[in-house]
This record gives C-alpha cells, sequence and structure tokens, in this order.
C-alpha cells in the first residue's frame, strides 16, 4: 500500500500516512535512545533513595515521555522514514541522546562542566521545537491540525519552556517546584486544547498501537538491564542468579499483562470509531494513561536494582527497594485498568484488586530478604493473570451457552 502524497508534501517531503501503516526501523532505531533515557531517570531515584528522589525521577520521566509520544504522533501522521520527518526524527534522536546524558545532572550538577539543568532543558525544548516545526510541514493543507499544533506550541509549550528554565537557573528545592509546575501545565494545557480544538488526526490505529506497545517492551527491556548489570559486577551465585531469574520472570509477568489480550483488544476497540473519537481515545488512552504505565514499570526496575544491590548482604529489602517494587506493580496495575476503561467503557475487578494487593504488600516486600520479595511480587501477578484469564475463559462458555 503506497503513502497518498498532497501538494504540500510532495513540495517538502512530507508523506501522509494511511491506515493500516505500521511503525518504521527509523522510529525504532529512535526508541533505542528512551531505554537509555530511562535508566538515567531509574538512576536518579537509586541515587537519593528516597521520596523526593522517586518525585525527581518521576519528574523528569513524564518529560522524557512527553518528546517521545510527541514523535509517537508524529510519526503517525506522515511516514519517519521519508521526507522531512525522516531529518526531524534523526535530529531528535541526537539531541534526546543529550538529553538523556544529561539526566542525571539534570538535579544534582557537578562540578568542571557544563551546566547539567541547562543542557537538560535546552536539549529538551530543541527536541519539542524540531517536532513543531516538522510536524507543521507534515500537516500540508489540514488547516485544523496545523491551528491545533501552533496552539499546542503557544499556550503550552511556552509556559513550560519559561518555568523549566527559570527552574535551571534557581536549582534547589524552587527547580523541583517550578519543573513540577512546568509538566502539570503542559501536559493539562495541550489535553484542554486538544479536547476543545478536536483537530489531532490519528492515521493508523495499527500504528499507533504497535507505538505503545514496543514502548511498554523498550520499558520492561530497562528493567531486565538493571538486573543484568548489577548481576555482571557481582560473582556467580545462587543468590545472584536467583534474584536475576525471578526479576525476569517479574518483567514476564509485566508483558503478560499487557500483551496477553489487552494490547489486541485495545486497538480493536479504538478503530472501530469514527475520525474524531479514534483521535480522543488516543490521547487519553495512549498519550496520557500509558504514563502510568511506564512510570510503574521503571519504579518496578527501581525495586529490581536495589534487590541486586542487597543480595550481598544478605539483608531484608528494605522500605525504599519494598516501597517500589509494590508501588510500582500497583501503578502499572491501575494503568491497565484504566486504559481499558477509556477504550471499552468496561471496569477490570480482578486487576483493579491486584493493584490494591500489590500496594498492600510492600510492608512485607520491605521486611523480606530480596530473592523473596522480588519472586512474592511476580508471583501474585501470575496468580492474578491466571485468575483474569480463567474468568474470562468461564464468560466466554456462558456467552456461548446463552447464544
Amino acid at each position: 500500500m503506497t503513502p497518498t502524497q498532497g501538494r504540500a508534501g510532495r513540495l517538502l517531503g512530507a508523506v501522509t500516512s494511511r491506515d493500516g501503516d505500521r511503525v518504521t526501523t527509523l522510529e525504532l532505531f529512535f526508541d533505542l535512545v528512551f531505554v537509555f533515557a530511562f535508566r538515567q531517570v531509574s538512576e536518579i531515584m537509586t541515587h537519593d533513595a528516597d521520596a523526593a528522589g522517586v518525585v525527581r525521577g518521576l519528574v523528569t520521566l513524564a518529560l522524557v515521555w512527553w518528546a517521545w509520544t510527541s514523535y509517537s504522533w508524529l510519526g503517525n501522521q506522515a511516514r519517519a522514514s521519508d521526507g522531512v520527518v525522516r531529518i526531524g526524527v534523526v535530529g531528535a534522536t541526537a539531541i534526546m541522546f543529550v538529553v538523556a546524558l544529561a539526566i542525571p545532572e539534570a538535579w544534582h550538577d557537578l562540578p568542571g562542566g557544563l551546566d547539567g539543568p541547562l543542557v537538560f532543558v535546552v536539549g529538551y525544548l530543541l527536541v519539542r521545537t524540531l517536532h513543531g516545526v516538522v510536524y507543521l510541514v507534515a500537516a500540508g493543507p489540514d488547516r485544523g491540525l496545523r491551528r491545533q499544533v501552533l496552539v499546542s506550541i503557544g499556550v503550552s509549550l511556552t509556559p513550560s519552556a519559561a518555568l523549566l528554565v527559570a527552574g535551571a537557573l534557581v536549582g534547589g528545592a524552587w527547580q523541583l517546584g517550578l519543573w513540577v509546575a512546568a509538566v502539570v501545565v503542559d501536559l493539562l494545557l495541550v489535553y484542554v486544547t486538544s479536547r476543545a480544538g478536536r483537530s489531532w488526526r490519528l492515521k493508523s490505529a495499527t500504528h499507533f498501537a504497535e507505538r505503545y506497545g514496543l514502548v511498554i517492551i523498550l520499558a520492561l527491556g530497562e528493567s531486565v538491564i538493571a538486573a543484568g548489570a548489577l548481576a555482571a559486577r557481582e560473582p556467580i551465585a545462587w543468590p545472584v542468579l536467583g534474584v536475576a531469574l525471578l526479576s525476569v520472570g517479574l518483567a514476564v509477568a509485566l508483558w503478560w499483562s499487557y500483551f496477553h489480550h489487552l494490547a489486541a483488544r485495545a486497538e480493536h476497540e479504538v478503530s472501530r470509531h469514527d475520525d474524531a473519537e479514534r483521535a480522543a481515545l488516543a490521547v487519553d488512552a495512549y498519550t496520557y494513561l500509558h504514563l502510568l504505565l511506564v512510570a510503574g514499570i521503571v519504579l518496578v526496575a527501581v525495586g529490581i536494582e536495589e534487590a541486586m544491590v542487597h543480595v550481598p548482604a544478605s539483608e531484608p529489602l528494605g522500605w525504599f527497594a519494598g516501597a517500589a517494587l509494590g508501588g510500582g506493580t500497583a501503578l502499572y496495575l491501575a494503568g491497565t485498568v484504566l486504559f481499558w476503561l477509556r477504550v471499552s467503557g468496561s471496569w477490570t475487578m480482578p486487576r483493579t484488586v491486584g493493584a490494591v494487593v500489590a500496594l498492600g504488600l510492600v510492608p512485607a516486600l520491605a521486611a523480606a530478604p530480596p530473592a523473596a520479595a522480588v519472586g512474592l511480587t511476580a508471583g501474585m501477578l501470575v496468580v492474578l493473570l491466571t485468575a483474569e484469564q480463567a474468568l474470562r475463559g468461564r464468560a466466554a462458555v456462558q456467552v456461548r451457552a446463552a447464544a
């Protein structure tokens, strides 16, 4: 199937996407930078190992996410592997690599080099500005979409940029407050203006669902890297191998909870709506609610990393790591509940119960040895998903019997 080109697309080299288009290899290459960025975010949390460090990490993650999700919409509007969009994605990849390098110094600047917070902010704003410029080209003759892009830049990015720059300059406690405000302002104003204008276009539901499924894979990959990187620093021993393998099992359980039925069913639900409602669903379910899923996975990765650190000492996991494992799992499950609720209108009670149970397990996880804590988290997920599968099978039998 050959993508169509409008007159503006032919002149400027933006090839409009069509329904059924899939993710390009250039987009996959672009995503590699974000594996590194997610890893750097988890380093912020483990560096301080306290509530303030977690908040700083989540704020950084939200900014990184907003850069990534912006380009997911761009790649859905026009083929990322062609024309000016390709140039923009390649440029954004290079700049985002610099942004990812600066993440550890975004909050704790090291002496003797460039100003870390400013490097992070300037790079991030360059990525967002480049996205806006290329999106205007990719919109072609679609005046409604061009107006929506301009509103997004002027109404949300401009005040957010001012807050980010101010926070980078003042530093300290003020930086956290200003950057939290920047994230809230950007996400809130984009949402409000998107709802008011309703001019975003979702060209291919297949591309969009695949794009966000891949970012879940990338985040899960970061959790495996967290276990493997620390395990590789220790002598190979049964306790180290045990925690490493249980960590992989936990990552598999998280993968299962998203890709077994949920991802494909959600794509089907989005595809069956008309253009305006389909774009609105994509904004809510993917752009916003998937941030909860990725944040949950990153927190789980922090818990896994802390578990690997505690293996040689043979000591309890501790409250910070226990809260990261249990809280991250709870956040992830809650995100899948809200995701499915938005696309289908149905509430998934087993996962709601699972999120509550995961949160309630935090004290037990904190007091348990590392292997037991990771194994308990993975085991809880396996029991939950097995029960969910059994309930779904029973419901399907009842429907067939009624027919």
